[in-house]
């Protein structure tokens, strides 16, 4: 059982940077975005400085059990979604919502090569 989770967004990068990592890590995908704000109300509690209130949509909440289950069969995570904006919202969403109980690292890449996801595993940051 491979005792690093590495989560992208897309399920395209997963199956090659699960290859370059070798059989210490299991790479799955969010498909994206795992929650978004209600479409049927505000989303935001007005009366307590406009918190967010965050849901998992229907279609997600099968991805998210799913993850919930890879990273309780971990021993560390590492969130590999893009270093963009939308990337680090989605790594901040996946910390928020998985609650995971052990070392969660933050990690980049700009290419899919080995050297590329090699060297973003030496050098994790933390959640922008």
């Amino acid at each position: 059982m491979p005792r690093n989770l590495v989560i992208v967004e897309s399920p395209a990068k997963a199956k090659t940077i699960e290859q370059y990592l070798g059989s210490d890590y299991r790479v799955v995908s969010s498909f994206g975005h795992i929650r978004d704000l209600p479409d049927r109300t505000l989303g935001v509690d007005v009366e307590n400085g406009f918190l967010p209130q965050y849901t998992v949509s229907a279609e997600k909440k099968d991805v998210v059990s799913k993850l919930k289950k890879e990273a309780a069969a971990a021993e560390t995570v590492w969130l590999a979604s893009d270093e963009d904006r939308e990337g680090e919202a989605i790594a901040w969403h996946l910390l928020d919502v998985l609650k995971p109980k052990i070392p969660v690292h933050r990690m980049v890449f700009h290419e899919i090569t080995k050297s590329a996801i090699q060297a973003a595993v030496q050098n994790t940051r933390a959640i922008d």
